[in-house]
């Protein structure tokens, strides 16, 4: 399946907000993240739609370890039960489901449900799901340089050969289509660490809606927008148009 050149065919997602909701609800944060699995159902089940192939959500970052310890928990807590419940549903509608960053961190009954997900749903192509956990994007960097050296020790790979296509391949979810839509929720404008590598050329969509608010009709305006856009890639605007016609 390729997605029209109208539809981005990567997007990735900042889930920002929870915790701001909750909180103007007068609930606790764990309150705002149980909401925000909602929305990540509405967003799955809105890329079907769409015919996106490639969906990446930021779950837990790297520096999310720094939170109050209880906060942590529930969030580790709810993944689990997200696990335990999703996973049939994703299966059913013919998701692939995938979780990148150093795994390495979690329990292993945890990595266990998770390879478990990972396993069942491997045979899936109608949307690629990657679910960012223990991720940052400078670590996404060191680890591919890191590999890059590896070879280089071992004599697989020549320093002078790493340009960055080798080390593109090295990348995190280097298999599949380049991102293309990078979309925030929560009003903050920044990257915060999120597929820096991947980033380079997406498009940047930055909206108020607070995760649990966000749904379908939400993802649909910031594909509209993204098919308003004019991805140039260094050229001109000329070029671009000639290319079309």
């Amino acid at each position: 399946m390729t997605a029209s050149p109208a539809i981005p065919r990567h997007i990735a997602i900042v889930m920002d907000g929870n915790g701001r909701w909750a909180k103007a609800r007068h609930r606790p944060r764990s309150f705002g993240h149980n909401a925000g699995r909602k929305a990540v159902r509405e967003v799955v089940e809105g890329c079907l739609r769409e015919g996106v192939e490639a969906l990446t959500l930021f779950a837990f970052s790297s520096e999310n370890w720094q939170r109050p310890e209880e906060e942590v928990g529930a969030l580790m807590a709810l993944f689990v039960r997200a696990l335990d419940k999703e996973t049939d549903e994703l299966h059913a509608q013919g998701v692939r489901l995938r979780f990148t960053g150093d795994l390495g961190a979690f329990d292993e009954p945890l990595r266990e449900r998770m390879q478990a997900a990972m396993t069942r749903t491997a045979g899936n192509l109608k949307l690629q799901l990657n679910i960012a956990v223990n991720y940052g994007g400078r670590w996404d960097i060191a680890q591919a340089a890191r590999e890059a050296a590896a070879a280089v020790a071992r004599g697989e790979l020549r320093p002078e050969a790493i340009d960055e296509a080798e080390l593109g391949r090295r990348m995190c979810l280097a298999e599949l289509p380049p991102l293309d839509l990078f979309i925030r929720t929560g009003g903050d404008c920044r990257l915060s660490n999120f597929l820096l590598w991947q980033a380079a050329y997406a498009e940047l969509h930055f909206t108020d809606t607070l995760w649990p608010d966000f749904d379908q009709a939400s993802l649909h305006r910031a594909i509209e927008e993204f098919g308003r856009r004019e991805r140039r890639y260094g050229r001109t605007g000329d070029q671009v148009a000639t290319d079309k016609g």
